[in-house]
């Protein structure tokens, strides 16, 4: 046998609305047979007992920030990647604001290349847009290319697209998913130079939320949505931050079937404006935390499906970097080790159910990205499989952060759930602590 044909054994296996019992047999990457006969099992396989424990599809994050090629001193694809497997994500999608920004069709597929010899798990990244990049953004391969990029508000990497006639453009001839980052410019100045004459330059970190607030963030997302419908574009609105907006989203139509969805990230659904208290500038992220109401809002619009995915927005940042005052400190923070056993504290607190966390983690992301082959537990599907462990506390601190950055804004918090093992495309990654380095994980492909 090939050294990644494996039995996992006696494991309650989430997939497709159903947590039942049985057994996966892996062979040459692939799932081979669900609740595989023991007759059907070949000799010398390597067997994992996994009695206790549950089996979920390998997360997919549709939305990091590794920070190669140019910014490797915060992260990089080989370290981020490391720590998305110890968490039971077995792919990624990274966006365009490195250095160089990913304007051509020469830089985003370098960025491929550099990644087939680096990342521990599946890889696709996201072309970037511009004021004047359309014809690069038009060479996009909708099969090999998870998506477009728009900034409709700056962010790291001053990748902003705000000429109306470019935005237009880019809704009306994109040739797949456009992925954007919806906050109102011009609202977003206004506050801020608001906020820095009452504070005398040097605002709070609290300041954040008032600054990105909630209108900014509506506006922006409504025009998105308009200029989707009268264009037909498939837009996809990324990390979804207030209640208001969620009201911008349809329900009533099947996943399959959309051509808007959005996302949602893990910070938004976990810490509020209260937060900033005691977390400062390390919960600095744009869009903002926001208030409780739309904390809880967003999840109640996940759990009812105007909310379509959950995602990270994983953004790596020093440490020293993050100790800035709140002007010069940049927005984002490390997430990708941390969201699967943050999402099921929320499945412990009677949140949401395991079967809806794998919907939202893993099957939706396939659905809306039309990845080839992953995203659920199916025969002659790709092995992306985590196992977990539901009853076994530990504490994130210093010494289990994977990060290069070294910190993590979860720093403090104890998870009931452990993930204990990672199979990419069939290749056990991550073994109780344990990572292997040796196979890389594969380019992802698209039904488009």
């Amino acid at each position: 046998m090939t050294n990644n044909s494996y039995l996992i054994r006696n494991a309650f296996i989430v997939n497709e609305g159903k947590t039942v019992k049985g057994n996966i047999l892996i062979v040459d990457g692939k799932i081979a047979q669900i609740n595989a006969r023991s007759e059907d099992i070949p000799a010398n396989i390597t067997v994992i007992e996994a009695s206790g424990k549950y089996l979920l599809p390998g997360i997919i994050d549709t939305h990091v920030h590794f920070r190669e090629p140019g910014l490797i001193y915060k992260g990089d694809i080989h370290t981020e990647s490391r720590a998305a497997v110890a968490g039971g994500v077995t792919s990624f999608m990274d966006m365009p604001n490195t250095v160089p920004p990913v304007l051509t069709q020469e830089i985003l597929e370098e960025k491929f290349r550099l990644a087939k010899d680096k990342a521990l798990a599946n890889y696709s990244f996201y072309m970037g847009s511009s004021n004047n990049n359309l014809a690069e953004v038009l060479k996009t391969n909708p099969e090999t290319v998870c998506g477009v990029k728009i900034y409709l508000g700056s962010s790291t990497g001053n990748m902003l697209v705000n000429k109306p006639e470019a935005v237009e453009q880019l809704f009306e001839r994109c040739p797949t998913i456009l992925a954007a980052h919806c906050e109102d410019e011009g609202i977003i100045s206004a506050n801020a130079k608001q906020y820095r004459i009452k504070y005398g330059g040097n605002p709070p970190p609290a300041a954040h939320a008032l600054i990105r607030n909630e209108e900014c963030c509506y506006r922006s997302t409504s025009h998105a949505v308009e200029l989707a419908q009268k264009y037909n574009t498939r837009l996809h609105v990324v990390h979804v931050s207030t209640k208001k907006e969620t009201t911008l989203f349809n329900n009533s139509i099947p996943l399959e079937e959309k051509m808007i969805t959005s996302e949602v990230c893990v910070h938004h659904l976990w810490f509020s404006d209260k937060d900033y208290i005691n977390k400062g500038n390390l919960i600095k992220w744009n869009p903002a935390i926001k208030t409780t109401d739309d904390r809880n809002g967003l999840m109640e619009a996940l759990l009812k499906d105007l909310i379509d995915t959950v995602a990270t927005d994983h953004a790596p940042h020093t440490a020293h970097e993050k100790e800035e005052s709140y002007c010069n400190c940049p927005s984002g923070a490390p997430m990708v080790q941390h969201s699967l056993v943050a999402m099921l504290e929320f499945y412990h607190h009677g949140v949401i159910s395991l079967e809806d966390i794998v919907r939202k983690m893993c099957h939706s992301p396939a659905i809306c990205f039309r990845i080839r082959n992953r995203g659920f537990i199916r025969e002659g599907y790709w092995a992306d499989l985590t196992l977990v462990d539901l009853n076994s506390p530990w504490t994130v601190d210093k010494s289990n952060i994977l990060y290069k950055c070294g910190w993590s804004p979860m720093e403090g918090e104890t998870f009931r759930s452990r993930v204990t093992h990672t199979f990419v495309n069939g290749h056990l990654v991550y073994n109780k602590g344990a990572i292997d380095e040796s196979v890389k994980g594969s380019r992802l492909r698209f039904d488009r």
